[in-house]
Formats: C-alpha cells, structure tokens, sequence
C-alpha cells in the first residue's frame, strides 16, 4: 500500500483501524467503506483519488468529525474520534483541522479579511488578534492587496486561495481538502495546490485532499486511490 509507517522521528498525523460505514435507504444497505485500515505520518502531502461512490467523500466527512464511522477507531494527532463527545469533536474542529472545499464556503458580503477571521471570532479570539492574523495568512496566500474585497469581487483561485487562509489561520495540525481544485482553472489550480505544498513544508502542517485529478492525485508525497470502498493496494 502507499503510504508511510512510522519511523523513529515521524510522529503519526492519522491512524484509521478497520473503520467501516453503510448507509440505509428503507431495508437496503449500501456499504460505503469497508474494514478500511491505513496510517499516515505527519507533514505530508497525502491525495486520495477513486471514482465517484467510491467511499472517499465519505472518508473525508468522518475525518472532519461530519459523520462517524459505524465501527473501527479513528486517531487524528492523538484526538480519538470514535466515540468521541460532542464537545471534544467541536475542539477538534476547531483546533486540530482546518477544511478547505470545492465550492469555497464563503461569506458573499464579508471583506476577504472578515471571512478569514471568521473562526477566530468563532473561538473567542479578540478583533485585534483575529485581524492581524487574517493579514497574515492572506499574505501567505498572496492576497493581502485584495483583503477589503468580498468573493464576489474575486475569481475562482482567488476564493480558494481566502479558504485556505481561512484553514490556516488557527494553525491546524492537518488542512482536509475536499476537490479543492475541481472548480478551478489550470493556472488556479497549480498555485492552489503550491500553497498546500508551502503548508507542509514551510507551516508543518500535514494535508489530506481529495480529488477526481489524475495530475493532482499523482502530485503528493503520499498517494492514495479507493475503490469500492477499499484503499487499493499496490
């Protein structure tokens, strides 16, 4: 399988033990991931590609503490989230990842720099605090000269790049990135996925992202594909 076991300086970022899920429409069952087994250092890139119902999406919702598993154990940087209270997966969220989507996710009449302080306020954090960090992670993403601007003011890559900086700017051990770049042109994309590359490198902050991308779900340091509900194995 690809992926990384743990050595004596990598610390493990995800740990997910025989996690299985089946949803129920009436009587019938559809299992979307079965007996799923896998591990990931920290700091690294990971992309998970399959086709569509093939158990990803879902994957990514319960590492996002959206959805839980029906059985198996899921550690994230030591947070275990089966059977985890509310209140410990409302910390978790908020603390430990940071989650970038698809379709951006942002307020359409806040400034850039209020939807980026946005989870900050949400924290308790002070306006002063919250703001002078926004400045910062919109520098990191290089959009501090569009920090007044609202997303209806900006294009594709530019309202991906804000929701990165809204990911980051509570300083998360891990970023999930759900098709980051399906809404986004060629050039978009590659800076978007370059910013995530600077996450880990530069930030140690480790990312899981899922795409329908052949290019993009070649690109990372670890690089995952799923298939009926499986990790495909090599």
């Amino acid at each position: 399988m690809n992926h990384e076991k743990k050595d004596s300086v990598s610390k493990s970022a995800i740990q997910i033990q025989h996690v299985s899920k089946t949803f129920y429409q009436g009587d019938v069952a559809f299992p979307v991931l079965n007996d799923i087994s896998f591990e990931i250092s920290e700091k690294k890139l990971v992309t998970l590609m399959g086709p569509s119902g093939s158990g990803k999406s879902t994957l990514l919702n319960i590492l996002s503490a959206i959805e839980s598993a029906d059985s198996g154990q899921i550690n994230v940087f030591g947070n275990k989230l089966s059977g985890a209270s509310e209140n410990e997966l409302t910390h978790y969220r908020r603390k430990t990842i940071g989650i970038v989507f698809q379709f951006f996710h942002l307020f359409p009449y806040l400034s850039a720099i209020d939807n980026v302080s946005l989870p900050l306020y949400l924290s308790g954090t002070s306006k002063t605090i919250a703001v002078a960090k926004a400045k910062e992670a919109l520098s990191l993403v290089g959009l501090s000269h569009r920090k007044d601007f609202t997303p209806k003011e900006m294009s594709g890559g530019e309202k991906q790049r804000v929701s990165i900086a809204r990911a980051i700017i509570h300083q998360p051990k891990l970023i999930l990135a759900d098709e980051p770049t399906g809404n986004l042109d060629s050039g978009s994309s590659e800076m978007v996925m370059q910013l995530f590359s600077r996450c880990v490198r530069e930030l140690d902050i480790s990312v899981f992202l899922v795409t329908h991308n052949e290019m993009i779900g070649e690109s990372g340091d670890i690089n995952l594909r799923m298939l009926d509900g499986k990790i495909l194995t090599k």
